[in-house]
């Protein structure tokens, strides 16, 4: 399983899917899934997560040494599942998909379940870390849901 994580700016939301998701992968013990994540703008190329991210993420006992990339069409060739933050994100990603694309689009907030906000909360432009912490949280969920349902029986 090839999964990538994309938002706006490859800056808060996907690298911190991205580390959530590679911790739990790594504690599942699933070695051929591979997880990544990639900006819709070019803002952030080359540069760190932002600090807010980082800091809630060793606040749970997680780093991240993503470097910040911008999606490219062969991503959607190479990944199996790509996640979009926001339904933005999603509509965005469709309209960038080239023919044949073999990577599935999706929310990745469908796999919240019973929770009825589908969208992972953007904290870029709140203040303090508040904002990282709801997004980490609710990133939690929806990685723990989608590892469930996808997960190879043993």
């Amino acid at each position: 399983m090839r999964i990538l994580f994309v938002c706006i700016g490859n800056s808060c939301r996907s690298p911190m899917a991205e580390a959530v998701m590679r911790d739990m992968l790594q504690r599942e013990h699933l070695t051929d899934w591979t997880v990544d994540s990639a900006a819709l703008a070019d803002w952030n190329v080359g540069r760190s997560p932002e600090e807010r991210c980082l800091a809630v993420l060793r606040e749970n006992g997680l780093d991240s040494e993503h470097v910040g990339r911008q999606i490219g069409e062969s991503d959607f060739h190479r990944f199996d599942y790509i996640f979009g933050m926001d339904e933005g994100n999603v509509r965005d990603l469709m309209a960038l998909a080239p023919a044949g694309c073999e990577a599935r689009v999706e929310l990745l907030g469908n796999y919240r379940m019973k929770e009825l906000d589908k969208i992972i909360f953007d904290p870029y432009f709140e203040r303090g870390i508040h904002g990282f912490r709801r997004c980490y949280d609710q990133i939690v969920i929806c990685c723990r849901n989608f590892i469930q349902q996808k997960r190879q029986p043993q």
